[in-house]
């Protein structure tokens, strides 16, 4: 088991974007978010919506099978203070439809999880280091 937080957004993450009604939940993201909870992962919703629409949210997800470890915060029960606090929050991995590349789907997102693979964006695309194509180094220690 583990203890790394993993900050997930709603809408275009866990379901289509359709906000402020709830989209169709995408393929494979309560299975993939279940088992990260089971395997120790600290979920946290991290969520534009705030009020009756991420009580909707939180009550989907719920619905879902999943219970999250805080809600828009860095864990249960954190009162914000805009005055001596930032708005980011403490989590090791932030998983959002905006990334950088786009969303690369519930399964590539599993896999970088596990296996700890690094990625980079390259054009249009996010391509996991794993595999890249590696150059071979010319050098004295290489």
């Amino acid at each position: 088991m583990n203890n790394k937080k993993i900050a997930v957004d709603f809408d275009g993450t866990i379901v289509d974007d359709a906000y402020p009604a709830i989209g169709k939940a995408k393929i494979f993201a309560f299975e993939t978010l279940k088992k990260l909870q089971s395997q120790g992962y600290r979920l946290i919703l991290w969520t534009y919506r705030h009020g009756k629409s991420l009580d909707e949210a939180v009550e989907f997800c719920k619905k879902n099978g999943i219970e999250f470890y805080a809600v828009n915060s860095s864990f249960e029960g954190e009162v914000f203070d805009s005055e001596t606090q930032s708005r980011k929050i403490d989590a090791d991995w932030f998983i959002d439809d905006r990334n950088l590349g786009g969303f690369p789907g519930w399964g590539e997102i599993y896999n970088i999880i596990q296996e700890r693979i690094e990625f980079r964006v390259e054009g249009k695309e996010v391509l996991a280091y794993s595999k890249l194509k590696k150059e071979k180094k010319k050098g004295l220690f290489w």
